[in-house]
C-alpha cells in the first residue's frame, strides 16, 4: 500500500533521491529555495538519475518538460503535490 502524498512524504523522497550526490548534513543546510542542481553541483546524468529515483518513489511520471519544476526543493514539492 502506498503512504499518501503529504508535504513531509514528497520532501523525504526529494531527500531520498539525493542520497549519493550530498550528505544528510549538506541537505538538512539547504536553503528550500536554492537551486538543488547549483547548490549539489549536480550534472546531467546526476540530475537525470534524481528525476529517475523520484519518479520510482512517488510512482508518478515526471516528463522531461517539467524538469524545470524540480529546481529547488519549494518548486519540485509544489510541483509533485499538484500532481497527486
Amino acid at each position: 500500500m502506498t503512504r499518501p502524498l503529504t508535504e513531509e512524504r514528497v520532501r523525504m523522497a526529494i531527500r531520498s533521491a539525493l542520497k549519493g550526490f550530498a550528505t544528510e548534513s549538506d541537505l538538512a543546510s539547504l536553503d528550500p529555495g536554492e537551486n538543488l542542481r547549483a547548490a549539489l553541483e549536480l550534472d546531467s546524468l546526476d540530475f537525470l538519475t534524481f528525476v529517475e529515483r523520484l519518479s520510482l518513489d512517488l510512482a508518478t511520471r515526471i516528463e522531461e518538460s517539467d524538469y524545470g519544476e524540480l529546481a529547488t526543493m519549494d518548486s519540485a514539492t509544489e510541483f509533485l503535490l499538484s500532481r497527486s
